[in-house]
């Protein structure tokens, strides 16, 4: 088959077409350059050009959603975890207090400016799609843990709804500001909350479903969004029907579905197959055939990447090999 450009690659493989071979990234935090939106930019094209990726998905700073709603973070000093100061949310009365902000100002405004540098960086030859939480994910990192969303969940249910309804416009139009700024699509991620070591369906289908179909159904027009469930032990089977290009998990835990099975299952595409604990110990040699055979799935609808960030510690050259098993196929 004659070599195709990114585009092209992308492009056949949602659309369940034969592919030169099977479409390849990887992507994850680089906790000290995340903070600058200049050195975000960099740090996500230098990955670009170094591994010739076939996507680029934009890794910011997590805290960038709650910040937007006020949490104050202590950046790292090192390659770990930025530090919670002090939540968005700290009483239940506060929920009724959340309201729309500017999807185009302050935290979300710098981002959506990071996606436009990377964009024009890129000369437009390659799908460009930026990281978006849902509303639920939002609320829950607004009280800065789990726990407390939970409390709030069984002890104001409703003013929790109306605090997700209003963030769920914020966004709708963060997502469709970065496609005006020239991204593809998002990487839309529910984080813990589709997960059952956290939640459940009963509580995803009340607090996460109608709010995802939201954003997803005003972005559908999106030439490839991508639905990331996180988490081990995660309710992939109850979010198969969204309207999504391709649908990314850590397929590679004993706890979640196969890309095989998964790729049996729906008309979309599938998006992993390489360990993402893994990258950071096994040798280049054991991820170049995982990645070999991930892109043996089917005979296209397949993304051969990490299964959620990959560690920042992973080095050079197994991030080469991901690339290398899937042109060696």
């Amino acid at each position: 088959m004659t070599e195709m450009t990114k585009r092209e690659r992308v492009r056949a493989a949602v659309a369940g077409e034969p592919v030169d071979h099977a479409p390849a990234s990887l992507w994850g935090h680089d906790f000290l350059r995340e903070w600058s939106n200049d050195e975000l930019v960099g740090a996500t094209c230098e990955q670009y050009e170094a591994y010739d990726w076939d996507f680029i998905k934009i890794n910011p700073r997590w805290s960038m959603f709650p910040e937007a709603w006020g949490a104050v973070y202590t950046p790292p000093v090192e390659q770990t975890n930025q530090t919670l100061v002090s939540p968005a949310l700290n009483e239940l009365d506060e929920l009724h207090e959340v309201m729309p902000v500017h999807a185009e100002r302050g935290v979300f405004g710098e981002h959506v400016e990071s996606t436009r540098l990377v964009v024009e960086r890129t000369k437009g030859e390659v799908d460009v799609v930026q990281t978006v939480f849902s509303p639920m994910a939002v609320v829950g990192l607004m009280f800065g843990h789990p726990r407390a969303m939970k409390q709030a969940v069984a002890e104001a249910p409703a003013a929790v709804h109306g605090a997700i309804a209003r963030i769920t416009e914020t966004i709708i139009n963060y997502s469709r500001a970065n496609m005006d700024a020239g991204a593809s699509g998002v990487f839309y991620a529910p984080l813990q909350w589709a997960s059952h070591d956290i939640s459940n369906s009963d509580f995803y289908r009340e607090f996460g479903r109608p709010y995802d179909l939201q954003v997803l159904d005003a972005i559908r027009d999106a030439e490839f969004n991508i639905l990331h469930v996180c988490h081990t032990n995660n309710m992939l089977a109850d979010v198969l029907d969204y309207p999504v290009h391709a649908f990314n998990w850590d397929d590679r835990h004993e706890s979640n579905a196969s890309l095989n099975e998964v790729w049996a299952e729906t008309d979309k595409c599938v998006m992993g197959g390489v360990s993402r604990t893994g990258l950071g110990e096994l040798s280049a040699d054991e991820v170049q055939a995982q990645a070999s055979d991930a892109a043996s799935v089917g005979n296209t609808r397949v993304f051969v990447t990490g299964g959620c960030s990959i560690p920042p510690h992973t080095s050079p050259e197994n991030r080469a090999a991901v690339a290398a098993g899937v042109r060696a196929n």
